[in-house]
């Protein structure tokens, strides 16, 4: 009976391939037609009875280019929504009405008692003060900023006057980031050179410390102040900084610092953005300048400070640094000064590795300190003194440095150590040697005319 049923299936079979009309397709396209039916039904299946699209149909666009030059309008149109945009933003903040208006709040519901003269309030009265200082005030009045003021009250409350300083600092922030972004002619978050220096140049006025500089000085003082920011926030000479490391550093505060009318001789001293900073740090620049040039030779440059800048350095500067025929211009004397002043800071200690880092080989090993040192050991022996032995000093640098590499110093050892400013004055500087060599009797002179000054008291 099975016979009978496989040799009827058979017949079928083959009267069936006899009817089917030949195909004349090549292999190669029975294949593709075959590889396209797969990748259908593979396709549909994977995509279940729902029907759902592909995903990538629905992925947001998140690259907008910038507009070329030549598109006026575009370029019209993106400055326009970014002013509406920064006008919004500053019309969130709170103004002085409605912080005058805070203070009076928090004042009213303090929780005694007071600790010292500090008046101190609750978590629940400081939700109280939430819900009726307004909408602008709401995302001050949160737990976790709560939590970040609260420190060791015995009641679990919060000192007034802390909050409304943050409360004010925030403000201030976010104004400033506002004032900046005006001036973010590309609109991506930095600040150009040009940029910076036309903030600051309108910032004058607004500066009561600064009335008494002549209008024929402004450009030298703003070309000063801008110096600082890029030296130190652009250290691979980008040409730009962010907004957020100008508002992240200290420097912003000591310019605006400047508003105080009634800032103390000593706080301008020690300010590179005040006046006298500013005329002393060009009038340097300017007694240098024998010849009257407006630029400075490598001879000129070596009067700088005590004098004592070995030969071998100078002319590491003059390889190194942008000069023009030889010398050196206004904008690149104030990167030397400000390495040269602020020989503890990272940036500046790159600047002067750089200088020291003859070969380009991202380390000092035992040959450079000698080439630098050998300056030293010279200008001793001009000066009548006995040289010291490079052995010696090579060691005492290493064991202050302590490098991964016990043959070689990096830049990351130098700054890691906290020496190296100690290190690099040692190797550039005559003066930062003797005063290195001499420390101890220092700091027995200091502490002898300390003691007498108590006595006489």
């Amino acid at each position: 009976m099975a016979n009978d049923k496989t040799a009827h299936w058979k017949d079928l079979l083959r009267k069936r391939l006899a009817s089917a009309k030949p195909d004349g397709r090549t292999e190669e396209e029975k294949k593709a037609e075959e590889t396209e039916l797969f990748t259908k039904y593979y396709t549909e299946w994977k995509r279940g009875e729902k029907g759902e699209e592909d995903s990538f149909k629905h992925i947001p666009r998140f690259y907008y280019r910038l507009p070329a030059e030549d598109e006026v309008l575009l370029q019209k149109l993106r400055e326009e929504s970014r002013a509406v945009f920064l006008q919004r933003k500053s019309r969130e903040l709170l103004d002085n009405e409605e912080l005058q208006n805070l203070w009076f709040l928090l004042d009213k519901h303090q929780v005694p008692p007071t600790t010292g003269d500090e008046a101190m309030i609750s978590y629940e009265s400081f939700l109280k003060v939430g819900e009726k200082a307004g909408a602008k005030c709401k995302l001050f009045f949160t737990a976790r900023i709560y939590a970040k003021l609260l420190h060791n009250d015995p009641y679990g409350r919060i000192s007034i006057m802390q909050f409304f300083n943050y409360v004010m600092r925030k403000v201030w922030l976010h104004q400033t980031r506002i004032g900046l972004s005006l001036y973010d002619v590309a609109g991506q978050g930095y600040l150009r050179e040009s940029d910076l220096e036309n903030y600051i140049l309108e910032l004058i006025p607004t500066l009561p410390q600064l009335d008494g500089l002549e209008k024929s000085f402004y450009s030298f003082y703003v070309c000063t102040a801008v110096r600082k920011f890029f030296f130190f926030l652009d250290p691979l000479h980008t040409g730009k900084i962010k907004i957020q490391d100008i508002l992240a550093c200290s420097f912003l505060d000591d310019l605006l610092e400047l508003r105080d009318e009634e800032l103390s001789k000593e706080s301008q001293e020690s300010n590179w953005f005040s006046a006298p900073s500013a005329l002393r740090v060009y009038g340097q620049y300017l007694n240098l300048d024998k010849d009257h040039n407006g630029m400075l030779s490598k001879e000129e440059l070596s009067r700088y400070g005590t004098g004592t800048l070995t030969s071998v350095f100078l002319d590491r500067v003059y390889q190194e640094c942008l000069t023009y025929d030889g010398e050196m211009d206004y904008k690149t004397y104030l990167d030397f000064v400000l390495a040269l002043e602020n020989r503890k800071e990272p940036a500046a200690l790159q600047y002067i590795f750089k200088l020291l880092d003859m070969e380009n080989k991202g380390y000092l090993n035992v040959f450079a300190l000698n080439y630098f040192f050998r300056a030293i050991q010279e200008q001793m022996k001009i000066h009548g003194q006995e040289p010291v032995s490079f052995q010696d000093v090579k060691d005492e640098i290493f064991d202050m440095v302590k490098p991964k590499d016990p043959y070689k110093i990096t830049l990351q050892d130098l700054v890691n150590s906290g020496q190296g400013d100690t290190v690099t004055s040692i190797l550039i500087d005559l003066n930062g040697f003797w005063t290195y060599e001499n420390r101890e009797v220092l700091v027995a002179n200091d502490t002898d005319s300390n003691t007498a000054d108590l006595d006489d008291t």
